[in-house]
């Protein structure tokens, strides 16, 4: 008997004039769900398909939504995540019951540290079917709730599209994250007069979250800046998710502030900016007299606010009032939309600020000559030639490689982190990173849907070989949808960032144990889905295999792998001072 697949009958024009006129009057759950995600202007969902969610992918036909089938959940979720980052919208990634939703946690939890609106929605056994043991059957609610700012069931047909712009709205509230939806299969599949559905009308039930906080308060920061001699500022991930980075760079020419970016804010200023600056932030914050701290908390990457002076005036602007001052103490503390609160402070110090702005030109002048200073200590490693070849040096050349239109990516650890040292991206947007959680396998979702949002763009993703390991088969999933993307592997032959760990606390005969990988030729991944691969093994044929691998991609239209030899006995500064754990 024959096992090959069978072709799915073709809907008649009369079939299609029936079901055209039957909807008219009844809809279907999965129809809903697509009414109700098209409202909350979601173009793309990103999937695995699955018994239990097939519905929602008919409702997202007839609503014109792109359905994207990836080859693992965890990748849809890291693309929907993608998505908010780069559209400053609503991310949607959709999974089966079971299995679907558990591969897609890492991804949500992602999104959720790193404070990123993304919709998940999963399967679940027929309500008749409640606690008999069905297919994929899971307490999925409990399991998405402590990594999630809503999870909910769905109880019934007429809720749904309530339901979903209920969780739309939630992702929104206060900072930004990811809300979950279960949706048993009979609720989706069954039908129900269109007139007994409940479906809000899009914008209509959202209240403005562009707060100012106290006026009072603002004045007084106004005054603070006002009468500051050596003011710094940080503008962290919520500026550029607010997309907010306007009226932060208004009030920070306007007051002559130097400004230092971190996270998704990487890339607000471009280099050469008067007030851009980023090798001298712990000497801006030992010297400074007033540090603003606009978008990020005070955990791990900020020391947990340790590395802020203690005789500084320190001002902690968030969208979340809980993490206002969480960890340490501040002198003001407002809970706010960084946009709005930065133009209001703006607008209150206009005028009056003038000749204070000119008068700290001296500190700006003195910042961007340790910034030269510090530059030029670093250029023999950007230089270096030495064989293997040095990670400085990829990243000095990934950076030379960049234009106004590339948006980088970095999935990895110890290379990845190195990275960060000397690329500096271009334009507001053109930096993605896993955020707080340090998720590893972010990358390829991260560059899918970053292609799929600005195909007029390049896209460059920078792995790790470990990381690279963990989702790369969906670049397949990449080339199939027309969103093909570069991808450069810092290839160690080992999960480095750890390893150093390791060999400092044991010693180098048990360093090495659960953290070395195999050599592999990864440049023949990329050929093998018909696109370009290279291994690269000397320093001076990195910049070349880059020009080769942009041609490559606008030539085929698929990803080219750029497989890049570093060595291993190279270490980030924070990796040799373990400052990811103090």
């Amino acid at each position: 008997m024959s096992t090959a697949p069978q072709p799915v009958p073709s809907r008649t024009a009369e079939d299609t004039l029936a079901r055209k006129s039957r909807d008219a009057d009844v809809v279907s759950g999965g129809h809903l769900v697509a009414r109700a995600l098209r409202s909350e202007g979601v173009d793309t969902i990103f999937t695995l398909c699955g018994g239990h969610i097939i519905d929602i992918y008919d409702g997202c036909i007839d609503e014109g939504i792109k359905v994207v089938d990836v080859r693992h959940e965890q990748v849809a979720a890291h693309a929907a995540d993608g998505y908010a980052r780069q559209t400053g919208r609503l991310g949607c990634v959709v999974t089966t019951a079971g299995p679907g939703c558990t591969n897609a946690v890492t991804g949500v939890a992602t999104a959720f540290r790193s404070e990123s609106p993304v919709l998940h929605i999963g399967g679940q056994a027929a309500q008749t079917q409640h606690r008999m043991g069905g297919l994929q059957d899971l307490p999925h609610v409990d399991l998405m709730r402590p990594i999630t700012k809503f999870a909910s069931t769905v109880p019934s047909t007429e809720r749904v599209a309530d339901m979903v712009a209920m969780a739309a709205r939630e992702c929104f509230t206060g900072a930004p994250g990811p809300s979950y939806l279960e949706i048993p299969r009979d609720v989706l599949d069954r039908e129900i007069a269109l007139e007994d559905a409940v479906i809000p009308g899009a914008g209509s039930y959202r209240a403005s979250t562009r707060s100012t906080g106290d006026p009072d308060d603002i004045d007084r920061l106004a005054d603070l800046l006002i009468n500051s001699e050596r003011p710094a500022i940080l503008l962290g991930s919520q500026v550029w998710s607010t997309r907010a980075h306007r009226e932060a760079l208004d009030m920070v020419r306007a007051l002559n502030i130097p400004a230092y970016m971190n996270g998704a804010s990487r890339g607000l200023l471009p280099p050469g900016d008067a007030h851009y600056f980023n090798r001298t932030r712990s000497d801006a914050f030992r010297k400074a007299d007033v540090i603003i701290i606009v978008g990020t908390p005070f955990d791990f990457r900020m020391g947990y606010g340790k590395r802020l002076s203690r005789d500084a005036t320190i001002v902690h602007i968030d969208l979340d009032y809980r993490t206002v001052a969480k960890n340490r103490d501040v002198s003001l503390g407002i809970s706010g939309h960084p946009g709005a609160v930065l133009k209001a402070v703006h607008d209150a110090a206009t005028g009056r600020a003038d000749n204070r702005a000119k008068a700290r030109q001296p500190w700006l002048d003195e910042l961007r000559a340790l910034e030269a200073s510090k530059t030029a200590r670093l250029m023999p490693l950007f230089k270096s030639d030495a064989n293997p070849i040095h990670p400085y040096r990829v990243a000095w050349e990934l950076n030379e490689f960049l234009t106004e239109d590339t948006i980088y990516i970095g999935d990895g650890g110890d290379v990845v982190t190195i990275s960060a040292q000397a690329v500096q991206p271009r334009s507001p947007g053109h930096w993605m990173d896993p955020g707080a959680l340090g998720s590893l396998g972010v990358g390829t979702g991260f560059a899918m849907a970053s292609k799929l949002v600005h195909p007029d763009k390049e896209v460059l993703c920078y792995y790790g070989d470990g990381s690279f390991g963990m989702t790369a088969f969906d670049m397949e999933t990449a080339n199939r949808f027309g969103a093909p993307y570069i991808a450069v592997i810092g290839n160690n032959s080992a999960m480095n960032q750890i390893r150093y760990g390791q060999i400092s606390k044991y010693g180098e005969e048990r360093g090495d144990i659960g953290n070395l990988l195999g050599d592999v030729p990864f440049s023949k991944f990329g050929e093998m889905l018909g696109g370009y691969g290279e291994e690269v093994r000397e320093a001076s044929q990195v910049g070349p295999a880059l020009q080769r691998a942009r041609e490559a991609v606008q030539g085929t239209g698929k990803c080219a792998v750029v497989n890049v030899w570093v060595d291993p006995r190279e270490y980030a500064p924070g990796t040799r001072n373990q400052t990811m754990y103090k």
